[in-house]
């Protein structure tokens, strides 16, 4: 088994200020012996509109945040999964919003570009979100070996989408990542059922850090950063405020379980797609 863990933070227009709380949650997570870290989405950065992020944007390889979560994982040993930041487009004025994979020795050796975007009316309440005006959609799913198992990779709003984690189980994803920055109003109402059914559908663990509290910006975040196994079952969840939660992830079990439940193996409506 090895540990995992999953970083809850209220960012701000800030980044150094940011930053400084990532560096101090993530060497909390390594000093309760996490292998890897997995902070939320936009944990660098929540600038007061959506188009802030542009004003802050890196080119992929380069730049403050970068440098940042390639020196951190190297000082610590400490795979990180960095959440989301802004990476300029080629011949785009918007940016993707990129969850990338850096491993102990502070090398970034996986990117994933958030494919759906929050584009909604947030019901009863007074909250519009455009997020495809200022970020380009990705369109590939992303799965990466870390020393956890496979690791499929998502963001926030993906989980609505089931058939973006078949994809990942399909590729071989041993557990999931979902950095989030959740509505309070839909956190409330759909947070934990999503992730559970995400975890159940394919017998794989879910770890999913979060965004939590008021920010700058006026938007409140869920916060409830959680740790599911492939039965449901919550291992870890943090529900306000920040902080670090861990768990053990345990691939036997979990092959145990895909051996003698195999639901994967029962699917008979697929698109022919791995």
């Amino acid at each position: 088994m090895t540990r995992v863990a999953a970083i809850q933070m209220t960012s701000c227009a800030d980044v150094t200020r940011n930053l400084e709380d990532a560096a101090r949650l993530l060497h909390a997570a390594r000093s309760q012996g996490a292998a890897v870290a997995a902070l939320p989405e936009n944990f660098a950065f929540m600038g007061l509109a959506e188009a802030d992020k542009l004003a802050i944007a890196e080119p992929p390889g380069a730049g403050p945040i970068q440098a940042f979560l390639a020196a951190v994982a190297a000082e610590l040993g400490l795979w990180i999964v960095a959440g989301t930041i802004p990476l300029r487009v080629p011949d785009d004025p918007r940016v993707a919003a990129a969850c990338l994979v850096y491993d102990a020795r502070g090398v970034s050796i996986a990117r994933y570009d958030k494919i759906h975007l929050f584009d909604v009316d947030v019901p009863g309440r007074q909250e519009r979100y455009r997020e495809s005006a200022s970020v380009l959609p990705g369109s590939e799913p992303v799965c990466v070996d870390t020393p956890v198992g496979r690791l499929g990779l998502a963001v926030c709003y993906d989980v609505r989408f089931p058939e973006l984690f078949r994809r990942l189980a399909a590729r071989g994803a041993e557990w999931f990542c979902l950095p989030s920055a959740f509505t309070a109003p839909t956190g409330r109402a759909h947070w934990e059922v999503l992730l559970r059914a995400r975890a159940v559908e394919n017998l794989c663990h879910i770890v999913a850090p979060a965004q939590s509290g008021f920010h700058e910006n006026g938007r409140e975040t869920y916060g409830d950063s959680l740790i599911a196994d492939g039965w449901g079952r919550v291992l870890a969840r943090l529900p306000r405020g920040t902080g670090v939660i861990a768990a053990e992830i345990d691939l036997v079990r979990q092959r145990e379980l895909r051996q003698n439940f195999p639901v994967l193996d029962h699917r008979r409506l697929t698109d022919g797609r791995t």
